[in-house]
């Protein structure tokens, strides 16, 4: 009887203990989930996303965490691989939610974002889309937070470029991904429109091949001054060596997924990209709190950052804001009714991304600047002054 008394004074303690560690533990780490290409063709895109996430998560933590109704909170990023596919992202972001109650999760790819908008609102937490596909936030879906600026914004800057420097035969030679149907889908009506012409159309499985010989001859047979590529930046680079190597001395322009730094890196320079328009690479950014995160992302990486890192950087700073001034850590709608107001709180140094608020849809708003190839270095250009 004794025995008996004692054991089950144990269990009652173990029982006690295990529930003051959950609860307490669970109060005070929030869980940010994460679902993304870590592997296969599109892994180096998927890593430097989730890079500026444990980055900002790791400044956050080692700096005490964040005060939420007088109680701190530390952030733990939980990151899957889905390996750029829609239904593993959707699987994943089912499990993220329900085995680590993450309040929000993040996707690199819109095919994924899609997917997961089926079902993120029913479950109760924000997706947090990193693509700037317009159509992301024109589905009324509450719960989505559009990380970068809507696409939308690049076409004419680019169109602009590319026609006054090389011509208007344009080959669309992008990847057969959903995001690069979505650009390619907006790109070729706006060039026609704007008085061009397409002379050849062949998208290309940016994620799965490494050999584009056949693919890019195909579109160079039509004779373009310009060529329209884009995926993920190590494919999108090859697909332009593979046009040089070719014969082609048009110019690119580059869908923003890819990073023309990045892709100089896999051919070895600039010198293959003469004339291309693209993001800016965020090496070449001088606005203010850019250089600053350059600085300290090299000396954690010991490499340069690139634009995906800078945008989730500064978003989890903006979700610590956002759950301060909502006053939780875990009601999803008051969260991102307050998405806003974090991003234009934020100090220069913690938005290297520069994203000054969020619309009533969920996308966030920046002024876009463009990047152009020129004499093997690349210009910033606002693309307001190129035309809208």
């Amino acid at each position: 009887m004794a025995l008996w008394k004692h054991l089950t004074q144990a269990a009652g303690v173990a029982t006690l203990a295990a529930s003051f560690t959950s609860g307490a533990l669970a109060q005070e780490t929030v869980n940010i989930g994460y679902t993304g290409p870590l592997s296969g063709g599109a892994a180096l895109y998927g890593k430097n996303t989730l890079t500026g996430l444990e980055m900002a998560a790791k400044e956050i933590n080692d700096a005490g965490g964040f005060e939420v109704n007088g109680k701190k909170y530390k952030f733990n990023i939980v990151a899957l691989d889905d390996k750029y596919s829609p239904s593993e992202a959707a699987v994943n972001a089912k499990r993220l939610r329900a085995q680590n109650n993450a309040p929000m999760i993040f996707t690199p790819h819109s095919g994924g974002a899609f997917a997961i908008q089926a079902f993120n609102e029913q479950d109760g937490f924000i997706l947090g889309a990193y693509t700037s596909v317009p159509a992301m936030t024109e589905r009324g879906n509450k719960l989505t937070l559009r990380i970068p600026p809507s696409f939308a914004g690049y076409v004419q800057p680019f169109i602009s470029v590319q026609m006054k420097n090389f011509g208007k035969k344009l080959a669309m030679a992008g990847a057969d991904h959903d995001y690069a149907k979505a650009w390619a889908q907006l790109f070729a009506p706006a060039w026609k429109q704007a008085g061009g012409e397409v002379v050849a159309e062949n998208p290309m499985s940016y994620n799965k091949d490494t050999d584009f010989y056949s693919g890019v001859s195909r579109v160079l047979a039509a004779n373009p001054d310009v060529m329209f590529i884009g995926g993920a930046s190590e494919p999108t680079a090859l697909v332009a060596k593979q046009a040089r190597e070719l014969g082609f001395q048009g110019g690119f322009a580059v869908m923003d997924q890819a990073k023309l730094d990045e892709m100089a890196a896999v051919i070895g320079g600039m010198e293959m990209l003469e004339g291309a328009v693209g993001v800016l690479p965020l090496i070449y950014d001088k606005r203010p709190g850019t250089e600053n995160f350059i600085a300290k992302f090299k000396k954690l990486y010991d490499r340069n950052p690139g634009t995906e890192a800078s945008y989730h950087y500064s978003t989890l700073n903006a979700v610590a804001e956002a759950m301060k001034l909502a006053g939780t850590v875990s009601d999803a709608k008051a969260i991102h009714a307050k998405l806003s107001d974090a991003y234009g709180n934020l100090p220069p140094e913690k938005n290297p991304a520069r994203i000054t608020s969020v619309d009533e849809r969920g996308g966030s708003n920046a002024n876009i600047v463009v990047g152009v190839v020129k004499d093997g270095k690349v210009e910033s250009v606002e693309a307001s002054s190129l035309g809208q």
